[in-house]
């Protein structure tokens, strides 16, 4: 019987914004606001960030322009124009960062790094730390923006299952069949694995369909939690899939 995903705790695994959130924050005089506006920095900071990155500026000045950015989205309410009927949240912030930086762009940073804002919880080591492993010349900064998100996706639907095995005190068993997820590369066979974890062969491949089943139902209903209809969660799948095998 498949157990319900626990609450999900903040980490620096990107996750899609929920559009509560995203209203939530759009509401500066709500007590929510703020706690909002930290969990939408937490999830686009580095998507936004490889996206400055990727013009060529230096990590400083990446970093001073997304700062910037998410102070402003509060300060001005940016995101009291957001519309959930009028597209996807990742579409519209990133329309709005490109207005942003238009705007920025010859601007001199004569100010400490944050605009004289309050500074946010921000890991921007970690952030220039991964963008050096990003492909140098493969994809545009819209291109990376997208796969950073498609990536980072499917990285946080595999802790919410890695979380569920923890629930059920199968942490280990986890560990071994998550190498048969999409994306992963077997380093060892059915029978190799059973023999591990003490089950037969027959019975890991049925762990495993299980695994991918649930695998699956845990990404539609994030992905679910983007769009307007249900009937475009197919659709969002199949763009997510696509970008994800962009070479």
């Amino acid at each position: 019987m498949a157990v319900n995903p626990p609450p999900i705790i903040a980490d620096p695994v990107f996750a899609t914004t929920r559009w509560s959130v995203v209203v939530r924050a759009g509401q500066p005089g709500s007590p929510e606001a703020d706690h909002a506006l930290a969990e939408l920095c937490r999830v686009y900071w580095y998507p936004l960030y490889a996206y400055v990155r990727r013009f060529g500026h230096d990590p400083h000045t990446a970093q001073d322009f997304t700062q910037e950015f998410f102070a402003r989205l509060l300060e001005k309410n940016y995101l009291g124009a957001a519309d959930r009927k009028r597209g996807k949240f990742r579409w519209f912030l990133l329309t709005a960062f490109k207005c942003f930086l238009a705007n920025e762009w010859d601007r001199a940073r004569a100010q400490k790094r944050g605009g004289g804002q309050a500074p946010l919880s921000l890991d921007e080591m970690a952030a220039e730390e991964r963008y050096r492993l990003e492909p140098a010349d493969t994809h545009s900064a819209d291109e990376l923006y997208d796969r950073r998100w498609a990536l980072d996706l499917l990285a946080h639907v595999q802790t919410l299952l890695r979380a569920e095995y923890a629930a059920r005190d199968q942490a280990r068993r986890f560990e071994r069949l998550e190498q048969y997820l999409p994306g992963e590369d077997p380093g060892a066979s059915y029978a190799e694995t059973g023999a591990e974890l003490g089950l037969s062969e027959n019975a890991i491949k049925q762990e495993v369909h299980r695994l991918k089943r649930r695998y699956g139902e845990l990404l539609r209903a994030e992905i679910a939690q983007t769009v307007v209809h249900p009937n475009e969660v197919d659709e969002e799948l199949r763009y997510l899939i696509d970008v994800v095998c962009r070479r």
